[in-house]
């Protein structure tokens, strides 16, 4: 499925059912935001996004605990999920991303192109692993081009199955 397609498609669910979208990226860094904000209309259905990109801006707008990041990392499953949370205070459902784009950081239990993509929707939250196909390129635009284009093809999917 095309890009646009997934946009158009997240537009016409989100408004139907007058749902608000919030987003937290931090490895995307604003990229999903900018894809959403691409499509017209977009004003019905977001409400506020933030590029969280330090681990102090997970804890201040998101509420993501120090003990998460100390013990998992800013890289995981628990705070990918404790990010969708706090976005769910600013809107009905969520979006958010945390990974590692490389050429350097990566280590073989976080490998480069990981990337945690937390949906929520009406306080259901599904985190999903991913690791990029475009990972080996080590261009972190195509990573990042990749990962942004995944995490709004998981909300889609996420909010069909949630709604319906």
């Amino acid at each position: 499925m095309k890009k646009q397609e997934i946009l158009k498609e997240i537009k016409e669910i989100l408004i139907k059912n007058k749902l608000s979208l919030s987003t937290a990226e931090s490895c995307t860094g604003g990229l999903v935001s900018s894809y959403l904000t691409d499509i017209d209309g977009a004003s019905a259905f977001i409400f506020q996004n933030f590029v969280t990109y330090s681990n102090d801006a997970k804890m201040k707008f998101l509420g993501v605990l120090p003990s998460t990041l100390d013990v998992h990392g800013a890289v995981s499953e628990k705070t990918a999920y404790e990010m969708s949370l706090g976005l769910l205070k600013y809107a009905d459902c969520s979006i958010a991303t945390t990974g590692i784009l490389g050429p350097t950081g990566g280590s073989p239990q976080k490998p480069i192109g990981l990337v945690y993509i937390s949906v929520g929707c009406k306080g259901k939250i599904k985190v999903i692993k991913y690791i990029s196909k475009k990972a080996n390129t080590n261009l972190r635009h195509k990573i990042k081009k990749d990962i942004a284009k995944q995490a709004l093809k998981e909300f889609l999917e996420f909010i069909k199955n949630t709604l319906n």
